[in-house]
């Protein structure tokens, strides 16, 4: 199956900051910010285009239970993900499974945009943080 670059996740502290980063020094567009609150989620999102690239701003809104608080935590703030776009995420799951390359599988949602996704396990990918992602009709 076809995979292209869907998206980077970048963890933040500061998401008005970072903003300011990527659109005064990058020449990004804002074209999205919300707040999610969803479990596993927890947290606030920029999203911006930067030179036909989608970034996703990533801050905690919960410093204990938030992923991304725990990312920043461990590793410090920096590139979270990186999203594969896939047609059919239904498939690409089958296609991991066969090669036995595990997800995990509380991480499978739907976010506000209609965006299925899902991240694969870490230990499968060389330490790298993957999500697939598909956008049905």
């Amino acid at each position: 199956m076809n995979k292209t670059i869907d998206h980077i996740g970048i963890a933040v502290r500061d998401i008005e900051e970072s903003k300011a980063f990527y659109t005064n020094v990058l020449g990004g567009t804002v074209i999205d910010h919300y707040i999610s609150e969803a479990s596993g989620v927890e947290s606030e999102v920029a999203v911006l285009h930067v030179n036909g690239l989608q970034t996703e701003l990533l801050a905690p809104t919960n410093n204990t239970t938030s992923p991304i608080a725990r990312f920043i935590k461990q590793k410090g703030k920096g590139v979270h993900h990186i999203a594969y776009h896939v047609h059919d995420l239904d498939e690409a799951l089958e296609e991991l499974k066969e090669q036995g390359i595990r997800v995990l599988d509380h991480t499978r949602r739907m976010n506000k945009h209609g965006r299925r996704l899902i991240y694969l396990n870490p230990a499968d990918t060389e330490g790298t943080i993957i999500e697939y992602c598909d956008y049905p009709e």
